[in-house]
């Protein structure tokens, strides 16, 4: 029988889980589309593996099972699955057509309303990943520059500029690996000590869990505008959803350029690249960048709907406001529960995440068992509170009582020193690291 939503769950059945994912062996390579929602990431054995439908926050197994999702399919579920409004705008444009021979005025009324909402938006350029747009960018900033060197901070996608500072660097050819260096978060000093005349852009995420110094981003602006060097920020986890015009409104500074994708359309495949216009001109003439699906319409119909939503029922203050529920509900627990020496939370509310400290022992084993035991009582968990707008207080309560069930079972599972043999399927794995963190060099070259 399937699981409901329970606190007395027995540990899932995914029988149909894995026998699709024997089929899928045999001719998928990869098995997964999305590195942080395959196997690697949910414990073989004891997670499921394929969800087949979703409502609001809550999500079904193809085995049946319920779960409510704390994932958002990654990031792109910002209202939530099968949210009407969403849905009944691409119902609508569907009953007309997906794709055409010509342009679609959507995209004209899509790129008004991000001009509107993103504060650097002085022209906007659609697509669809946020790969897709990183890479925009970076072309763009060499081409305006005549400068070819980038240096980065965070997670931009898959391309050859920026996948070959990481160990999954394989097929990127030594001479682009040498063109794109690493900083530390928060660091000013050593993006002060490294710029110079060869430095094109400087791209980084916001923040991803630590929050900016004061003044940091701010000064990031200033010295690389000093500097001939382009700004650019990787909005995909901030964008429409620490604000609906991203962590440029939030902390209040302009990014030359600004890229976006995930939360903006509610899971529909849309990226946006948005940024000064004497910069984005250069797509009109001399850069290259287009793809026959840009002006897919279902997905430019969807991204209007959901920045709508966004900025009507403003989402972003209600992610941040149940977000703290969550985030500061975990950390309450742990004190309580005499966990803390082992775990914690940290993050922005809108999206935050448990971490465990080198006294919970090894990271993945400890990880992978608070993991087995949330499945089990119906959380899709991966270690991350990725908020969305049908997250109810319902929802964060039973969450929280979950919580208040494991913890105890994970401090227990720490302290008998054996916490691998308490695991019902296969550790999680590793995802691919860096090279050399922090390997900033130019002045040329240091």
């Amino acid at each position: 029988m399937a699981n409901k939503i329970d606190l007395n769950n027995d540990y899932p059945n995914i029988t149909e889980s894995d026998k699709l994912y024997e089929r899928a062996l045999k001719v998928q390579k990869p098995v997964t589309q999305t590195l942080a929602k395959g196997p690697g990431q949910f414990t073989k054995g004891a997670a499921p593996k394929y969800l087949v439908k979703g409502k609001g926050s809550h999500v079904w197994d193809v085995d049946g099972n319920e779960y409510i999702d704390l994932n958002s399919a990654i990031g792109p579920i910002s209202l939530g699955y099968a949210y009407p409004a969403v849905d009944e705008a691409i119902r609508q444009q569907l009953n007309d057509g997906i794709t055409f021979s010509l342009m679609h005025p959507l995209e004209v009324e899509l790129s008004e309303l991000v001009q509107q909402v993103v504060p650097n938006a002085e022209a906007v350029k659609i697509s669809k990943t946020g790969a897709d747009v990183c890479s925009a960018a970076i072309r763009v900033a060499r081409a305006f520059t005549g400068r070819d060197k980038v240096f980065c901070c965070g997670y931009h996608g898959w391309h050859d500029w920026y996948i070959g500072i990481t160990s999954r660097n394989s097929g990127v050819p030594e001479a682009i690996q040498d063109l794109t260096y690493t900083f530390e978060y928060n660091d000013i000093e050593s993006v002060k000590a490294a710029l110079d005349e060869t430095v094109a852009a400087l791209i980084l995420e916001p923040f991803i869990f630590e929050a900016p110094k004061p003044g940091y981003l701010q000064e990031l602006a200033e010295v690389c505008k000093a500097n001939g060097t382009l700004l650019i920020f990787d909005e995909m986890w901030t964008g429409f959803r620490v604000a609906v015009g991203g962590a440029q409104e939030y902390f209040n500074v302009k990014a030359d350029l600004a890229v976006f994708s995930k939360a903006c359309a509610n899971g529909m495949p849309i990226a946006l690249l948005t940024g000064r216009a004497d910069v984005m001109e250069m797509f009109n003439s001399e850069v290259f960048s287009y793809t026959t699906f840009g002006g897919e319409a279902l997905s430019l119909a969807a991204c209007i709907a959901t920045i709508n939503e966004l900025r009507d029922k403003k989402v972003p203050q209600y992610l941040d406001e149940h977000g703290a529920l969550l985030k500061d509900g975990y950390n309450s627990l742990a004190i309580e529960l005499g966990v803390d020496k082992y775990t914690r939370c940290v993050g922005f509310n809108c999206r935050s995440m448990v971490t465990f400290t080198p006294d919970a022992g090894n990271g993945l084993e400890v990880k992978t068992f608070m993991q087995q035991e949330m499945i089990k009582r119906g959380v899709l968990w991966a270690g991350f509170h990725n908020m969305c707008y049908s997250h109810t207080t319902e929802d964060i309560d039973y969450i929280l009582a979950a919580y208040r069930d494991v913890l105890p079972l994970l401090k227990a599972a720490i302290e008998s020193g054996n916490i691998k043999d308490q695991l019902k399927g296969e550790v999680l794995e590793a995802v691919f690291r860096k090279v050399s963190n922090y390997n900033i060099k130019p002045k040329s070259i240091a």
